[in-house]
């Protein structure tokens, strides 16, 4: 069966059914009076990197790990009271949003909080939040994206990426050096790979183009300019495809940026 982007990143739906052993604590809480503010609830849902436990609030998702490490989940619940200072109760129902948003891989409308991140690290992820599911964008860009005035350094970015406190749902799989090369500073290995694989991005393609120095695909109908997996530049027929190195190149051909993917414009 054919997947559209991002369908094959949940594969089997937890047992929510109320009632279940792992309910027991949070009727416990509520039957005490505690208010939900004061505690997170967490699930675990496949994806195709493995197990993701969500841990969330009542208005927003406060954190996610993969467990591709042995991760089990006493662990998320000591490393999520670490980061936030917040229990995490395993059971309850997964956030609005969040099944859709993993089933398509489109989670920029997912509630998340980053509050507790420094404002360089979390306008980075922010920027990492606003690549398109079955997209790449190079470090270059999420510079840009972060901050057009004072752009992050690469090894800033990389700690960033690195640091990543809500797996899979703010996509660092997408993020790749300028060379095309992935950048999977938040996975361990084989992890970005099974995800990129999923939302259905040609590595292959991705490199063959980057070694035929296509860094920008451009249009010699439309005199646009895109990232090579922009939903546009895949669009354009082999015929009229143009090769660019570099944004300059483009510009001085007579080419503009692609409003949608934003390629490097400076």
């Amino acid at each position: 069966m054919n997947e559209s982007n991002g369908d094959a990143v949940t594969r089997r739906l937890p047992d929510l059914a109320t009632g279940a052993p792992e309910d027991f604590a949070l009727r416990v809480l509520r039957r005490a009076g505690i208010s939900e503010e004061r505690y997170d609830t967490y699930v675990r849902l496949d994806t195709a990197a493995g197990g993701l436990f969500v841990a969330a609030g009542p208005r927003a998702v406060t954190g996610a790990c993969l467990d591709s490490a042995g991760l089990t989940p006493t662990g998320f619940e000591e490393l999520h009271r670490t980061r936030t200072g917040r229990s995490a109760i395993s059971g309850g129902r997964p956030l609005p949003g969040l099944i859709p948003a993993l089933r398509t891989g489109r989670a920029r409308r997912l509630a998340i909080d980053l509050s507790g991140l420094p404002a360089q690290q979390r306008a980075v992820l922010e920027a990492v939040r606003n690549i398109p599911a079955g997209q790449l964008r190079p470090l270059s860009w999420i510079a840009r994206e972060a901050d057009a005035e004072a752009p992050p350094s690469v090894s800033e970015i990389l700690r960033a990426l690195a640091a990543n406190p809500v797996a899979v749902l703010i996509p660092c799989h997408r993020v790749t050096h300028d060379n095309g090369s992935p950048c999977d500073a938040a996975y361990l290995p084989k992890a970005g790979e099974a995800l990129r694989r999923a939302e259905h991005i040609d590595m292959r393609r991705v490199a063959e183009l980057s070694r035929a120095g296509a860094v920008f695909l451009g249009s010699d109908t439309t005199f646009i300019y895109c990232h090579p997996t922009c939903a546009h530049a895949r669009r354009i027929t082999p015929g009229h495809r143009v090769h660019f190195r570099t944004a300059q190149d483009a510009r001085e051909a007579g080419y503009r940026a692609c409003k949608s993917c934003r390629p490097i414009t400076v």
